[in-house]
């Protein structure tokens, strides 16, 4: 009874915190058509998220795992409708953004309730906020890091591999060695940009 609170909750959350930065990151007028697809991707991860803490049954895994392939499905789409309404914004670019983000520690949270993976698969969803509260510690690891399609091909990696992890078909030991090989391709494009912030660092910031 309390899964269509918890998705309406989840969702009612971001979209508040997307209007925050809506004021301040989107330069245009209109909502436009991109940032619409990131809102559909942004309910279909309440819906998979709303299914955290129920019994894990078929039918919850399996609405799960389709409401999170739909959402991976639509990721890109928002991008390339930005580039062709030549709408694309900063705003844009975060929203969609912390949608993949939140999409990934939904998939790691439900591995490990599923019982599909140890909690090490937390990591997997909670490696991206780990490294922004880095950069309120270090303030060289808060630097903007250049456009890369390694970071974009590693995120589809890491969502294709946690839902694999929760398919109903899938069991252990095989999701699990979904769920790490996806942690281990997550782990590697982190260190490659926290090596690049580091070489990048002035010795003071270094030292800070």
């Amino acid at each position: 009874m309390l899964y269509p609170l918890k998705a309406v909750a989840l969702f009612a959350i971001v979209m508040a915190i997307a209007r925050r930065f809506r004021q301040s990151d989107h330069p245009f007028a209109r909502f436009g058509p991109a940032n619409q697809v990131t809102t559909a991707r942004a309910a279909l991860v309440a819906l998979a998220a709303g299914t955290l803490g129920e019994p894990a049954g078929s039918p919850s895994a399996a609405l799960a795992t389709g409401a999170a392939t739909l959402a991976a499905i639509l990721d890109g789409v928002d991008g390339w409708l930005a580039r062709r309404t030549k709408m694309a914004s900063a705003f844009g670019a975060r929203f969609d953004m912390e949608v993949d983000a939140l999409l990934i520690l939904v998939l790691a949270a439900l591995a490990w309730q599923y019982g599909k993976a140890g909690p090490w698969v937390l990591l997997s969803g909670l490696f991206r906020y780990a490294f922004v509260a880095a950069g309120w510690v270090w303030p060289w690891m808060n630097e903007p890091l250049p456009p890369s399609r390694r970071r974009q091909l590693i995120c589809v990696v890491q969502v294709v591999g946690l839902i694999v992890t929760i398919a109903p078909f899938v069991a252990p030991p095989a999701s699990g060695v979904a769920a790490a090989g996806a942690l281990a391709a997550l782990t590697w494009s982190f260190l490659v940009d926290t090596l690049w912030l580091w070489r990048r660092a002035t010795p003071a910031r270094q030292a800070a």
